[in-house]
């Protein structure tokens, strides 16, 4: 079964979501739920051990291919693809879908003095 993974990168935590082809979830996680609290949860290690515990539900479920969608700027970025290189399931993509604005909010008005 193939299982698209969803990786939220952000800068105080990491949001791992695991779906099947349809785009119904199987199973979720974050670092926050793996049991880092403050700080500790916008660390790499605490992003690779939240997709650790999520990709082995994930294998109980049946998913034995990924396709990797990662999403942010935080630090948990690199080493949870590396966590997920790690626990052998064969990857078939891996893609960036972080939001880029074309052309961003209305700047400020003019300062008056």
């Amino acid at each position: 079964m193939i299982g698209k993974v969803y990786i939220s990168a952000s800068f105080n935590n990491t949001l791992v979501n695991v779906c099947d082809e349809k785009g119904n979830s199987l199973c979720w996680g974050s670092s926050g739920a793996s049991g880092f609290k403050g700080t500790r949860k916008s660390t790499p290690f605490a992003a690779s051990s939240a997709i650790e515990t999520v990709l082995e539900k994930a294998k109980q479920k049946g998913v034995d291919e990924l396709e990797i969608y990662v999403k942010g700027p935080g630090p948990g970025r690199d080493s949870a693809l590396r966590a997920i290189k790690s626990t052998g399931m064969k990857v078939s993509i891996v893609a960036d879908v972080t939001p880029i604005p074309h052309n961003g909010p209305r700047p400020k008005k003019k300062r008056r003095v």
